[in-house]
């Protein structure tokens, strides 16, 4: 044990001494919850639910992440992991082993082929920065922060996703450390079910320790925003519906009822108030088409306007999502065709009348994201139009509140939803049958099979659990 470390007391009924043996072999931090350290390594994005482990890896590399799986393994642990950014592992964990990955960072473009490797604690701002100079772009989410692998591996629905499908549609290789404690280096031709399975059942199969990616020929696109006063939702959000059923494939959008607090940092419009945003994202060959395409929506007189052509680095503005941790409470469900009646539904939870404060969205799903990919991979749901979501800040309700009015809005629209879940939408209290909604049922089963195989303890259980099938 280094001369610096803390004494560590036994937890899991795992000795002390055996936990000093894994710091030996370990480069990073190794920290029980008596360490002063303990409470920055675990810490996320999402403060409503912290993962409260027996003990935290922060893994520098590879190595260290073998390391951590055989020993969990070893002892009968689960294992949770814990990425960049926004990311929670899915759910808090209590006890067993949390592998932190955010110091593994690192970007390598390659231009000549189209591609990234990146690293798994890597964010998106990050491979942005690296891929622009080379007039390319990543299939990159809405906030910068966000963690590249976690986000891929969860599906990734981000702002050129109508153009070109999800981001998991887009790997080309993972290496990935699998539940025996090996490092494999894994593509569809090498082990085509693992390919299959990481896509889009994320850490239920093992850590991804990088990953490589394709970059898209994107150097700018026409986005922003437009804002209306929250009366005219109904509006608004009527527009915004028939206009999604003529726009092309490149324009990806959402539009979303904002409760924004009175704060001096908002600009004054905003303050206090409740608003539409309404978010473009047009990415075609030439933008020529940009200002007629959008028209419709100008004819409804938006209040602030900041459409314009950009940079793609640029992009990280269209959304504008709060960057620092926070506490919440959201929730996600799949829609198909939505009607007037289904405003109704959605507006009449999450006006400004209701006593708790929320954001509410739909993203407009269809064009390449409801085609198979060229490599097939277990993100469900493709049939589904518009993706609900729905937030709440707890600095601004008591969750005792929030959770019962999430329910209310999910079983009000529930006549139009597809019954479906967005895996990297979910809340963090989602149960089994919520897992198995986020995929085809068909999928669900050959998952549950495939987790037989590569972990058949279910020592990655910490997460969205897809649970070994039993024979």
């Amino acid at each position: 044990m280094n001369s610096s470390d803390p004494q560590r007391d036994e937890v899991a009924g795992v000795e002390a001494s055996e936990i000093d043996a894994l710091a030996a072999r370990v480069m990073g931090p190794v920290v029980t919850s008596g360490d002063e350290r303990y409470d920055a390594e675990r810490a996320g994005y999402q403060t409503t639910r912290s993962h409260r482990p027996d003990i935290v890896v922060g893994a520098t590399g590879p190595a260290d992440v073998r390391a951590a799986v055989a020993f969990a393994s070893d002892h009968g642990l689960p294992v949770a992991v814990q990425g960049t950014g926004h990311q929670l592992s899915a759910v808090a964990s209590e006890g067993g082993v949390l592998i932190n990955t955010s110091r593994m960072t690192g970007v390598r473009v390659n231009a000549e082929a189209g591609t990234a490797w990146l690293a798994a604690g890597t964010r998106w701002d990050q491979v942005i920065h690296e891929a622009a100079p080379a007039g390319l772009a990543p299939l990159s989410g809405s906030l910068p922060t966000l963690g590249a692998v976690s986000y891929t591996l969860g599906g990734g629905l981000g702002l050129l996703s109508r153009r070109y499908g999800y981001a998991a549609d887009h790997v080309r290789s993972l290496d990935v450390v699998t539940a025996d404690g090996q490092l494999r280096h894994v593509t569809e031709d090498s082990d085509p079910d693992l390919f299959w399975a990481l896509r889009g059942g994320r850490d239920n199969f093992g850590v991804v320790t990088g990953m490589e990616i394709d970059l898209m020929p994107i150097t700018t696109l026409y986005g922003g925003g437009l804002f209306f006063p929250g009366e005219s939702a109904a509006e608004v959000f009527e527009t915004y519906l028939q206009w999604t059923a003529t726009v092309p494939d490149e324009m990806s959008s959402s539009v979303a009822l904002i409760s924004f607090p009175n704060v001096p940092a908002l600009p004054e419009p905003l303050r206090g108030r409740h608003v539409v945003h309404l978010r473009i994202a047009y990415a075609a060959d030439t933008l020529g088409a940009s200002e007629r395409l959008v028209a419709p929506l100008r004819a409804l007189h938006p209040m602030i306007d900041t459409l314009r052509e950009m940079s793609y680095p640029e992009s990280v503005t269209i959304y504008n999502d709060p960057v620092a941790p926070g506490t919440f409470e959201a929730g996600t469900a799949m829609m198909g065709e939505l009607d007037a009646i289904a405003v109704r539904a959605i507006l009449d939870l999450a006006g400004p009348h209701v006593p708790v404060p929320h954001i509410v969205e739909l993203r407009h799903l269809g064009g390449r994201l409801a085609h198979p990919p060229a490599v097939g991979n277990a993100v469900g749901n493709r049939d589904a139009r518009f993706l609900f979501n729905v937030a709440s800040r707890l600095e601004r309700a008591d969750i005792t509140d929030v959770r019962p009015a999430h329910k209310k809005m999910f079983e009000a629209i529930a006549p139009w939803s597809t019954g479906g879940r967005f895996l990297n939408f979910m809340n963090g209290e989602s149960d089994s049958e919520q897992v198995r909604s986020a995929y085809d049922p068909k999928d669900y089963q050959r998952l549950t099979e495939l987790k037989a195989v590569y972990d058949p303890a279910n020592t990655f259980r910490s997460n969205h659990n897809i649970p070994p099938a039993v024979s």
